[in-house]
């Protein structure tokens, strides 16, 4: 990808994009080669900085470009242009030739191909962007032939004429909710609620199922309290006011009666699951313990955020210069300049594109190996007080000395998996209406499996990782040895992994459910001219998402230390001088589900199958 990018850049792609260039091929702002063929190439357009189009209004929406003649011009017009005599009298009073190269300005009222050669009248006043060179009209209505049928449905849709105002209106509200969001996952705030509150089943049952009653007796109350007062406001002509209170009254019902099937659900989830859930809880609590020690693994989701935006941005640059890369070539209608990539070389935006997936996975994999590594040496330090000053970067050391190969091994195969699924998808969304019912199966299974595969391998790439940080193995080896006893451990595995799941799928809810409650409660105030349905909606994909990115971390951590402990009854018995390194709590409540569930476990016994050697 760093040749792709060396390509693109040394072959004028970059400027070209920057700099733009007109449709004889010359780039503006430099001296140009002559064009074999192209009788006005080779200009010295070292004055004419700007790209002006002909008619810029003219966009071809399919192919992703102006279709207009481009000329390089030293100055951008900015007033409106009503004739061909103030295009002439411009150029003389300006020096920015607005018609073709070949036209002499004395003749532009009088040319023959003023109407193909010259700027389509009137000439709309423009500005240059920033940083590309381009002249864009001021008036951005220039463009509403592209977004007539979107123009029209705003125009005609009076309910999202009330819905923006709702979000301009209650923005502050808005800003402050997502703020609110990113405080309840703070890691001193998020994580330690959380390992509290799963350290005790009585203390999620009754935080859960509290706060669902009260929050669906809360929108109910309020769903009845508003359809009292939109009942004694109606009269004959519903005003604006009264049109966004029925609104409302139909936001709260639909909230309020998803509450109260939310609850249902919870309570039955929870009574079903209540036998199976102390050795996860008792995980949850150990975690909890780690985010006390190593409290900059909550940082991590911010160091992979970063990471992740400044390779898309840096990716998609390079996109952009490969657009404009290759070698001009002059179109049979127009005569007009482009430049295309031909041969085998326009293969590198294919590889360009798998570079994308394999290398988000990649970044992401680093965060799983740095906080594997970082637990690792948490979980094996006896005495926490001698634990390194910075793990997390002891762990990130280590993993761009001795481990990259692991992580890119690691997050191919994922790649490989990802683009097949892709594919199959694109073909299925293509095909949408047009193949048959066996068709269309065949190819949602195919997706779904590809799915489910990919899951499980990231699933198992996580615990090759801890392997890895643990064993010091290849992938491969650490592979093998972390699917070997997920299988002998399967019981534990599923049961960690449902409840744990379930929990965290909790903690999610309850971030949302908190945020949404503030939300609703602050919006009450302003009732009278506030749509709630988009601010809450954006308010609660926020906060969902900042939930999933921190408490993905505490997902890591605790199948790290699930894999540690199988690790740690190899070498340890428990008997004085051979301790386990878990707390005792959790090694008691692991014998006591060895002991319930011994049928279905190991001939042997034993509380936790070690990783093989």
């Amino acid at each position: 990808m760093a040749c792709i990018a060396g390509f693109s850049i040394s072959t004028g792609a970059a400027s070209r994009l920057i700099s733009g260039y007109d449709s004889y091929g010359n780039t503006c702002g430099q001296k140009n080669s002559k064009i074999e063929g192209v009788e006005l190439s080779g200009r010295d357009q070292t004055d004419n900085k700007y790209v002006f189009f002909l008619d810029p209004c003219n966009i071809d929406i399919l192919n992703r470009k102006i279709k207009s003649m481009a000329l390089c011009v030293s100055r951008c017009p900015d007033i409106e242009l009503k004739t061909y005599t103030d295009v002439k009298k411009f150029a003389l009073q300006n020096g920015s030739e607005l018609c073709s190269y070949d036209i002499p300005v004395s003749k532009y009222p009088s040319h023959g191909e003023r109407s193909k050669k010259c700027p389509k009248l009137p000439v709309p006043p423009s500005n240059s962007l920033p940083v590309f060179h381009r002249c864009t009209p001021v008036d951005i209505s220039c463009y509403a032939q592209f977004a007539e049928a979107f123009v029209t449905f705003v125009s005609d849709n009076s309910m999202l004429h009330r819905v923006i105002a709702g979000v301009m209106a209650s923005k502050e509200i808005i800003m402050g909710l997502c703020v609110l969001a990113l405080g309840t996952v703070h890691p001193k705030v998020e994580f330690y609620v959380l390992a509290v509150c799963v350290a005790s089943l009585s203390i999620i049952v009754y935080i859960l199922n509290d706060f669902s009653l009260c929050g669906t007796g809360v929108l109910w109350w309020l769903y009845v309290d508003h359809r009292t007062n939109l009942t004694d406001q109606t009269g004959t002509s519903p005003t604006p006011q009264q049109q966004v209170a029925t609104d409302n009254v139909q936001a709260l019902l639909v909230y309020a009666i998803f509450a109260t099937v939310f609850t249902v659900i919870l309570l039955l989830l929870l009574f079903f699951m209540r036998k199976r859930v102390a050795l996860t809880i008792t995980l949850f609590h150990v975690a909890g313990k780690v985010f006390t020690h190593l409290p900059l693994l909550a940082l991590q989701p911010f160091w992979t955020f970063l990471s992740l935006m400044l390779f898309w941005v840096s990716w998609l640059g390079v996109l952009l210069f490969l657009g404009t890369a290759g070698s001009p070539v002059q179109s049979e209608e127009a005569g007009l300049v482009e430049y295309r990539i031909s041969g085998p070389l326009q293969y590198m935006v294919w590889y360009h594109a798998v570079g994308l997936i394999w290398i988000s996975q990649f970044i992401l994999a680093c965060q799983q190996m740095t906080v594997a590594g970082a637990v690792v040496t948490y979980y094996f330090t006896r005495n926490k007080s001698d634990l390194p000053m910075t793990p997390i970067v002891s762990s990130m050391l280590c993993l761009t000395r001795y481990h990259l190969g692991t992580v890119a091994k690691g997050s191919f195969i994922i790649t490989l998996v990802e683009i097949p699924r892709l594919i199959l998808t694109y073909i299925h969304n293509q095909l949408k209406g047009k193949e048959n019912a066996c068709a269309r199966c065949m190819l949602k299974s195919c997706i779904c499996c590809l799915w489910c595969l990919k899951k499980c391998l990231m699933y198992l790439n996580q615990n090759a990782y801890t392997a890895t940080a643990i064993n010091s193995t290849s992938f491969c080896t650490s592979a093998r040895d972390a699917f070997v006893i997920l299988v002998e451990n399967a019981l534990r595995v599923a049961t960690i992994n449902t409840v744990g799941d379930f929990v965290l799928f909790l903690g999610k809810v309850l971030i949302v459910s908190c945020t949404a409650f503030v939300g609703v409660l602050s919006l009450n105030y302003q009732r009278d001219y506030t749509v709630w349905v988009l601010p809450l909606l954006i308010v609660c994909l926020f906060s969902w998402l900042v939930a999933h990115c921190f408490l993905s971390v505490f997902e890591i951590v605790v199948d790290v230390l699930f894999l540690c402990f199988a690790v740690d009854t190899k070498h340890n018995d428990g008997s004085p001088g051979r301790e386990f390194y878990m707390d005792k709590e959790f090694v008691e409540n692991s014998k006591n589900m060895a002991g319930r569930d011994r049928p279905e476990a190991d001939g042997d016994g034993s509380e936790m199958k070690p990783m093989v050697s």
